[in-house]
């Protein structure tokens, strides 16, 4: 069942006061926490749904919903400038929800992060700022921001977070030099890295990709 969560994200911004939903286990109950980030034009229920797959107990699933359905307006790939002040507000609303799962009880070293598309490119973005490891972040169909990757933007050593980098080779949103690209910045951090380029794929999710984080998460637990 979805529920709606309570959580106090940043005020004065294009994102804050947006519903977070839930499914899953309660916070106080689960053993880990996985935030989901939906793409450009979906919803915070459509990205929970995703969850089903994985037929897991004991995970508190928390979903984010942007603004008319998008983090930023234009590309990934667009200078940062021309997508802000909608992508430090996405950025700040999962460092939000990170701080609430923890202060719930579940360390960091137990949060994943899940995103699609938009939503995969802002998780993998978050990630790669941060100084604290989390356990994972599963980029569907995503890559790090920006025209170029910048490598003074990164500030931590990922040594304890696995990155899983999936994306077809020829998908019209996501260049796959940009996947390659990003993965390698993450072997930088020193995340254990994963990366798979799915030949001819859609722009989509598909099975390999599920049992991956499947198995994360069952070795974790």
């Amino acid at each position: 069942m979805i529920k709606e969560l309570s959580i106090p994200t940043t005020a004065n911004s294009p994102h804050g006061g947006s519903k977070i939903l839930t499914t899953g286990s309660n916070l106080s109950g689960a053993g880990a926490a996985m935030i989901m980030i939906h793409g450009r034009g979906a919803s915070a229920e459509s990205i929970l749904e995703l969850s089903n797959y994985f037929d897991q107990q004991h995970i508190a699933y928390i979903a984010p919903q942007a603004v008319n359905n998008v983090w930023y307006p234009y590309s990934f790939l667009s200078p940062e400038e021309n997508n802000e002040p909608h992508l430090s507000s996405a950025l700040n609303t999962i460092s939000d929800i990170v701080r609430f799962v923890v202060h719930g009880g579940i360390p960091a070293h137990k949060i994943m992060l899940l995103g699609f598309s938009q939503g995969a490119c802002l998780a993998l973005e978050w990630t790669a700022r941060q100084e604290e490891n989390i356990s994972a972040v599963f980029g569907l169909s995503g890559g790090l921001i920006g025209p170029t990757i910048t490598p003074e933007k990164y500030r931590g050593l990922l040594s304890r977070t696995t990155v899983f980098l999936g994306c077809s080779d020829v998908d019209f949103h996501i260049p796959k030099e940009r996947v390659i690209d990003s993965a390698g910045m993450f072997r930088t951090l020193k995340a254990d890295v994963t990366m798979r380029l799915y030949e001819n794929m859609g722009h989509t999710v598909n099975q390999d990709e599920i049992d991956f984080i499947t198995h994360h998460i069952e070795t974790m637990l």
